[in-house]
């Protein structure tokens, strides 16, 4: 119905602008026709006039045409000397009017009903003689009706082709469009991934087709990135889960009352790990957020045997909850694969503050090292939150994280500060 109603709207709209334009053609050319034909008859009368303006002499002190005597100009042109008719039949309906215009002195032009009469005076010595002409303007009316009727008979079948040829240019175009929502329904229930894929734009469709291509793409990385989510909620989940129902099923087993220290720590990590994945899932980056890094530092480290060199009044712009968020891990990662010591710097640079947490470990594998921010990839046995948790904290606030194979565990993470941000 909608593709209905803009294709009737389309073909309204091109119907009105060619009857706009043919109306004004229309006029145009009556008004140009109308002039013609005037010009042409006034030249006509003209003419005559002059015609008969040469057959006019005085012969013995009178006025007299010295033509062969045709009657039938003696109906369209008359000779007026001294105030009276010396040649042609004055018709009555005109009478009156020729015998004004014989009385006057300059050429005149008048009309009358159908007839356009002409007077022009004639140079005689010692008369006063006009001559007055008559032309039948019903031919040149005729042809200007029949013109105009032409043009309206043209205009209308012009506005008929305008309306059939847009009725059929844009139910053409709609026909893309109508394919395309059909082809992104049927890709909803069967083929989400797919895209129409038009190649280079080459009207305004074509650039439709790539933007619904990139929205769908984004659509899609959201719904992954949803998917992604809710593994990392499966994968920190499971681990405290199973290690309450593994302390359960001991105290079962062996007769004795569930130890509360063991039931509260877990509690404590499920608890951590609801609340950071729904902060990771929740934050956003916010240009007027900032915090001491090295204080934020200390609190990430809570008391725990870490060793800490990073400088003082070093600002980023982050939350002090996003940088505790994100160091937690990394250093809980570190303290589970470190022989003996780990340890945390930092540096200033250009692009930000760089942070990274080490520990004297096997560190990370070469060949795995694009691989460890994934969910699910581990190596020994952890708890708490893991490293997909802590790029999904970092690429929420704009936040760098890498992990570098250099023979012992070390992972960075660069800071925005304000000055970049800004």
């Amino acid at each position: 119905m909608a593709v209905t109603g803009f294709r009737g709207r389309g073909v309204a709209l091109a119907v009105l602008i060619a009857t706009v334009v043919v109306a004004v053609l229309v006029v145009v050319s009556h008004v140009l026709l109308s002039q013609v034909t005037a010009a042409d008859a006034n030249a006509l009368a003209h003419t005559r006039a002059e015609a008969v303006s040469a057959n006019v002499s005085v012969r013995n002190g009178h006025v007299v045409l010295v033509e062969g005597g045709n009657e039938a100009l003696d109906t369209v042109s008359w000779v007026y000397a001294d105030g009276h008719l010396i040649d042609g039949i004055v018709p009555g309906r005109v009478l009156a009017r020729v015998e004004a215009l014989a009385g006057s002195g300059p050429s005149q032009t008048t009309t009358v009903g159908n007839d356009l009469l002409y007077s022009q005076p004639i140079q005689l010595e010692g008369h006063r003689v006009v001559a007055i002409v008559k032309v039948d303007l019903t031919p040149y009316e005729t042809s200007e009706q029949r013109s105009l009727a032409m043009a309206l008979i043209l205009g209308g079948i012009s506005i008929l082709l305008a309306g059939v040829v847009a009725y059929l240019m844009v139910g053409r175009a709609l026909r893309v469009v109508h394919d395309m929502a059909a082809l992104a329904d049927d890709w909803g229930d069967h083929e989400p991934g797919r895209r129409f894929n038009l190649g280079v734009p080459r009207d305004e469709f074509g650039e439709l087709g790539r933007t619904l291509d990139r929205l769908l793409g984004r659509i899609d990385n959201a719904l992954a990135d949803e998917r992604r989510l809710t593994d990392e909620i499966a994968h920190e989940l499971r681990t405290p889960l199973t290690a309450l129902r593994c302390e359960a099923q001991l105290a079962q087993l062996s007769g004795h009352p569930l130890a509360p220290e063991s039931v509260l720590t877990e509690v404590d990590r499920l608890n951590t790990a609801i609340t950071t994945l729904l902060g990771a899932a929740r934050t956003r980056s916010d240009g007027g957020t900032r915090c001491d890094l090295r204080a934020a530092a200390r609190q990430a480290i809570a008391g725990r045997s870490i060793e800490l060199a990073v400088p003082t009044e070093v600002e980023v712009a982050v939350a002090t909850e996003l940088v505790v968020a994100v160091l937690s891990p990394l250093l809980e990662n570190g303290l589970r694969h470190a022989s003996s010591r780990v340890w945390v710097t930092a540096r200033v640079q250009p692009q930000g503050v760089a942070m990274n947490v080490l520990d004297d470990g096997p560190g990370f594998d070469p060949a795995e090292v694009d691989r460890v921010f994934d969910a699910g990839v581990t190596s020994g046995n952890g708890h708490g939150l893991g490293l997909a948790v802590v790029r999904r904290l970092a690429a929420s606030a704009g936040v760098a994280v890498r992990a570098i194979a250099d023979g012992h565990g070390r992972v960075e993470v660069t800071f925005p500060t304000p000055e970049v941000v800004a």
